[in-house]
């Protein structure tokens, strides 16, 4: 299995935060972006939060094409109008694909190495 772990930074607002939370709640979600996310391959996606920092990890099979899955996502129905909802919280440009808002980190320890 591939690993992937980005970062994004939301806007220092208490209330953009809480409302960034929301829409990403189990609740509020776009059902579309879930099923797209899952569409292109990706088998596990979680978003953690501290403060304003967001980090993503990504899992999805080993012959995984990166590029390709995010070519593919960005002409799913909802994405776009997706991805521009959230850019205004993100601080985003709202015609920003997902891959061109999210830094990819680099895994710079790992203990069984």
């Amino acid at each position: 299995m591939k690993r992937y772990v980005q970062t994004l930074d939301l806007h220092d607002d208490p209330d953009m935060i809480r409302e960034y939370r929301k829409w990403h709640s189990k609740e509020h979600h776009w059902r579309e972006i879930r099923e797209g996310i899952r569409a292109v391959g990706i088998l596990e996606m979680e978003i953690y939060i501290l403060g304003t920092r967001l980090v993503m990890i990504v899992d999805a099979p080993d012959d995984f094409d990166w590029q390709a899955a995010m070519d593919k996502l960005a002409t799913l129905p909802r994405q776009a109008e997706w991805e521009a909802f959230v850019a205004r919280l993100q601080g985003c440009s709202p015609e920003a694909r997902s891959d061109e808002k999210w830094q990819m980190m680099e895994r710079m320890f790992y203990l069984y190495e």
